[in-house]
Formats: C-alpha cells, structure tokens, sequence
C-alpha cells in the first residue's frame, strides 16, 4: 500500500525505501520529490510524490556534472579523447597564461585553478557560451595546477563542454542527447527544448536557519566575498534568481542545468555498471578507469574534505552516497544520483526543495540507509 502523498512502486523486499521516502515529506519539509532504484539492472523502486505529477521535471544543478564526466569517458573509450593528452590538442587558444601542458583530466578532477575567471561575465555570456570559454581560456589559474584540488562550481561545465565541443564538432546537450539519453529511453536534457519547460516543477529556495543557528558552512563561504566559493558564484554569474527562468533551462550550462527525473538518472547510472534492457553505457575497463581516484582532501574552494574521480564526485563525508564504492554526483539542495558496482545498485533523488549544502542531506541519507538494509 502506497501512502497517500506517495505514488508509484516498489518490488517486494524494498518497501523500507517507500516508507523512508514517505517520511520525507514529514519530518523534513519535501514539498515535492522522485526516488528511484536499480538493482541488478532492473528498476525496483519508482516513486513520486508530494506536489510531483508522475511527468514533473527537475533541474538537477551539480548532478548534471555527473552526466558531464559519463560524456567524457564514452569519448575516452572510443579512443576519440585522451583524458591524458594536454587540453590543447583539442582546444589550442587554452594554453594561455602557462596552461599549455595541462592535461584534460586536470579539468575534469578540479585541479586546474580555474574555478572562477576575472574578465567580468554577465548573464547573457552565460547563456551565450562563447565568452564563458574565451575568458577561460585566457585565465591564469588561481593556484598552481595539480598543487591542490578545488571544486569548480560553474566553471567545470564549460572547461569540460569546450572540450567535448571540440571532440565532437556539437554542444555537451546534442552528445548527451544522441549518446546517453536516446539509446537509453531518458528523459534528460542539457540545454531543455522548450515544449519541455510546462513539466518542470521550480526550485524552491533554502529555508534560512532558525534565529541562532549557525549557517552551513557552504553557505558562510558563499556569502564570504574572501573566498574562492563567492567568486566562483560571482563570476560567471549563476545565482538563485536565475534558476527557474526559462533562459537558464534553455541554454546548456552543463555544471548546473541538468533537467531529468529520478527515473531517467538512476536508469542512466544503471547503464554505467550493467546492461539495462540491451544496453550498457561503459565496459567494466572503462569504468574502473573513470572511478580512479583523481582527488582527495581538504577542497581549496569548499573548505572542507572532497574525493574525486575523473568527473565523478566519490563517497566523502559530506556526500557519502552508499559508502566506499560509489560514484556520482549530487547537486547543490538536495539531488543525487550514483551507482555502486559492487552492490549492483543505482540510486537517484530529486526535489524542488532545497535544503543546506554544506553537510550531509538528512533525505537522500535516510533513503540510502533504508535502501542498504534491503540488500
């Protein structure tokens, strides 16, 4: 029996996962949101619920940085882009400023000091792509390169996209939608068609502390005009008052665009460690090789310890997935989607709701918990 404010499915076995969903809404403030499983390669827990109709869209904000890294690594297999070559093989007006031998995998494992740029950008640069890239391309990195790793915000989706625009003579969104979302059945853009944009539910705002409590603290770094965190917000421009405009679903800012649903994300993170209905995304020598630790350690721009791999975040404390093993993304509010190979499983969460990113989301936490008790 599904709960009232709860519809969809479970398969036997799996129901702590509906009630952990359902007490979301409950005790911590979901006003609408999608849960969804695979297990062995077969989706086993499908649920909506809330404000959610069972075709609502979400932007998923950083989770689209995982889609990002699984364009990348199916280049890689096909032999078309050497993570390990320098960027300007692809990309030749990037070896600016002593960058000229910086390998692609510095961009994508966030160690190249580039998470924020000092040409002034305003929003209809962002939106316009080609200036975004240009100053990047000009920059002279913040630290030296593969000194330290620091989380590039915005920064990593057009780092990463240039490079894939260069590979594949298209946008990161045309790759993502010929190769990853059309054989796969997904609905997931990077860049959203407009007949799309009736579906997606808004984003709604972080609630702000209770009088007292202390702010997160990757909020207190974001408001801090100090840090390397309000900079990477600042400049490009990719604020809150930006996020439910139909120009920022429209254009293709692949570190925080993303527009899918739960089922569409963990279908896709099945496909990176299994085969789903004949398909399968990445070979197993592939997928050890993308999950490599690339990065670990206090973050220079988040102030607090990160792990990742080629693209994908890995399990740390602030974002710990399914433990040791496990690779994905979250997205700043609340959603995630991962896989971990050795549990055969893929798990994905999306909301409108935000919550506080700096710490570890009592949502997705409890879900992931219900779900390890059913394997």
């Amino acid at each position: 029996m599904i709960e009232t404010r709860v519809q969809g499915s479970v398969e036997s076995g799996f129901e702590p996962v509906q009630q952990a969903f359902a007490a979301n809404f409950e005790l911590h403030a979901d006003k609408g949101a999608a849960c969804c499983v695979y297990a062995g390669g077969r989706k086993v827990v499908d649920l909506w619920g809330g404000t959610y109709a069972p075709g609502t869209l979400q932007m998923v904000m950083s989770s689209s940085k995982g889609v990002v890294a699984l364009a990348a690594h199916l280049l890689a297999q096909e032999g078309r882009l050497d993570l390990d070559a320098p960027v300007t093989r692809y990309w030749p007006e990037f070896g600016a400023e002593g960058k000229q031998e910086m390998p692609v995998r510095w961009l994508f494992s966030h160690r190249a000091g580039l998470p924020a740029v000092d040409r002034p950008l305003n929003v209809e640069d962002v939106y316009a792509w080609t200036p975004v890239v240009e100053a990047l391309a000009a920059q002279r990195p913040v630290w030296e390169p593969n000194s330290g790793h620091g989380y590039h915000v915005g920064t990593y989706g057009w780092l990463a996209g240039e490079v894939i625009r260069r590979v594949t003579g298209g946008s990161v969104g045309e790759f993502v939608a010929e190769r990853i979302s059309r054989p796969l059945g997904l609905e997931l853009w990077i860049g959203l068609p407009a007949s799309e944009e009736p579906r997606v539910a808004p984003m709604i705002p972080t609630p702000p502390p209770p009088p007292g409590a202390p702010v997160d603290v990757f909020t207190a770094r974001m408001l801090d005009p100090t840090t390397l965190l309000h900079r990477a917000f600042v400049n490009p421009a990719i604020a809150p008052p930006m996020y439910n405009e139909r120009a920022f679903h429209a254009a293709e800012i692949p570190a925080a665009n993303g527009v899918t649903n739960a089922r569409s994300l963990a279908r896709m993170y099945a496909a990176c460690i299994g085969e789903v209905d004949g398909v399968r995304l990445l070979s197993p020598a592939t997928l050890a090789e993308a999950t490599r630790v690339q990065s670990a350690g206090e973050d220079l721009v988040l102030g607090y310890e990160t792990r990742y791999a080629t693209g994908f975040q890995l399990s740390f404390p602030f974002r710990p997935m399914a433990g040791e093993g496990s690779f994905g993304h979250y997205g700043m509010g609340g959603s995630v989607g991962f896989a971990h190979p050795g549990r055969g499983i893929a798990f994905a969460y999306v909301m409108d709701q935000m919550l506080p990113s700096g710490g570890v989301d009592p949502r997705t936490r409890s879900l992931v918990e219900a779900l390890l008790s059913c394997l």
